[in-house]
Formats: C-alpha cells, structure tokens, sequence
C-alpha cells in the first residue's frame, strides 16, 4: 500500500466552504494514468492537481490536472491552489504544464495572483456553429435558454479555439438572466466545450461581472469558479468595458467566489484567496 500527501483547498475564497475546492497531490513521480484517474473520480471533486518536482531550473514543478472522467488541458483555480500548497517561503512557484504552456503562481497581497495566457474571443460564425450542436441539432444558444426563463432576448455567442480549451462566451441581457439560467446539462453533456454565461453586473453589487460555467462535457456540471473562464471573460471584458485596469468578477454558482482579472499584454493575471480545508494521507 502507497501512502500519498493529500490536501484539499478552497480556491478564490476567503473562508472555508466558499470557492472551489480542488485536491492538491504532490508526487514524487508520475502515477500511471489509470490510477491518477481513479484517484480524481475516488476525490469527486471538479479538478484534482497532482505535481511533480521539475528536473530543470526553468520551473518548479511539472503540474497536471484530473476531473473525476478526464484530463483536462488547463485547470485555473487547482493551479491556484497547487500555489497555494508548494509555494513555501519563495515569492512566486512557476508550473510546467503539458498544454497550457507555463503558469505561475506568486504572493499578492493577502492573496496570491495567478498568470496564465489570455484567451481571446471572437463573435461566432456559420462556420463556428458546427462545433457547438448537441447530438440532436440543437445549438448551444437554444440548449442554454431551452427553459425560457434565462433571458427575454437570445444572448450573443462568442467562440475560442485557439486557447487551451475551446470555450463558448453567452453575453446576457443582464445579472438576473445569468442568475435564472437553467440549461440543458444532458445536451450540453454532447458537447466538447466550456460553457459561460456571463453579464454586466447589476447596480451596486460591489462587482463589475457576474458569469456561470458548464462544463459537463468534462465530468462538471457547474463548476463553482473557475479560473480558465476568466483567462477568456478577463480578455473580454476589458475590451467590452474599454478597462485597463483590474476588473472584479462573481462567480454565481450555488457556492459562489469572487476573483479580480486584469489583463497584461497577452496575459491574465487572476488575483484571489485560499483556505487550506484537509490535509492528510490517501493510501492505494
């Protein structure tokens, strides 16, 4: 039997039981796949980050991230909590990745501020809509308003091959139709993409953005805040806003979180809290 470090964090949050949690594995060298899967599934939490030292100075730490069905290509708030857990006494703990290129985690703050690659949108197109339809020939608009209480207008769709997920953007009318938003998650289930409602927030919500994210395609139906949304939603809504400057976001699932997004360049840098909640031992 193998006795692994386990430690579970509440990521963008500034208390225990708000955020989104992820399991933080660190490794001394990789399990095989199958078994980093099952343990993901065993965590049944939406990502779970397994590191191993890094072999050179470039990095610190070579980082992948699981679901409980699927490994996934950039994972925001495990890496943030990953940071959280290995940053020790440096100033900033730099990851390898297998696709998201390299990300860094550094102090910020009473926080610790996450850099990752911006992901640029773009309105879609009648070529784009082939990559966002459900088994069925229903698109994505239709499958996210299906119930007809999410909004009075259909919301505006934008798309994002190029980053290292492909992402679909819902612009909304405003907070309440972000709020109301009931999809269809069996159909949304049949299509490989990260899904996100976002708005303008309303009048005093002491944020500027509200937004939601599905990803059941991946194992999550509602991830509760997800920081490879906001690599895209940081990207457009500094130019939706005309905004050079840091941008406050909530996240509106049922556990909620709250981030602040600004864009540098060609980058997003993320800024939020963690809470260490477990720690202990999985033995297999």
């Amino acid at each position: 039997m193998t006795e692994l470090r386990f430690i579970q964090v509440d990521a963008f949050a500034d208390r225990p039981l708000t955020g989104n949690p992820a399991a933080v594995m660190p490794l001394d060298a990789w399990l095989p796949n199958e078994v980093m899967q099952a343990i993901a599934l065993e965590n049944n939490l939406s990502e779970t980050a397994f590191t191993v030292p890094a072999e050179d100075d470039a990095v610190d730490y070579n980082l992948r991230w699981f679901t409980p069905t699927a490994e996934v290509r950039l994972c925001g708030h495990a890496t943030l909590a990953a940071g959280h857990v290995l940053i020790g006494d440096r100033d900033v703990v730099r990851f390898r990745t297998r696709s998201a290129g390299l990300l860094a985690v550094a102090r910020g703050g009473a926080g610790y501020a996450l850099d990752l690659t911006a992901a640029r949108m773009r309105p879609a197109s009648e070529a784009d809509l082939k990559d966002v339809i459900a088994r069925d020939g229903a698109g994505i608009v239709d499958i996210i308003t299906h119930d007809g209480a999410s909004d009075s207008a259909p919301p505006e769709l934008y798309l994002d091959r190029s980053g290292a997920e492909k992402t679909a953007i819902l612009l909304m009318a405003d907070e309440q139709a972000v709020r109301r938003c009931r999809p269809d998650l069996r159909r949304l289930g049949e299509i490989d993409v990260m899904a996100i409602i976002t708005a303008p927030a309303d009048a005093g919500a002491g944020y500027d953005v509200v937004s939601r994210v599905f990803v059941p395609a991946w194992g999550v139906d509602e991830d509760p805040v997800t920081g490879s949304a906001h690599a895209a939603l940081t990207a457009f809504w500094s130019e939706k806003l005309g905004r050079g400057d840091a941008i406050g976001f909530h996240q509106a699932s049922k556990r909620g979180g709250h981030l602040t997004g600004r864009l540098d360049g060609e980058r997003a840098i993320l800024t939020g809290k963690c809470v260490t909640v477990i720690e202990g031992v999985m033995r297999i």
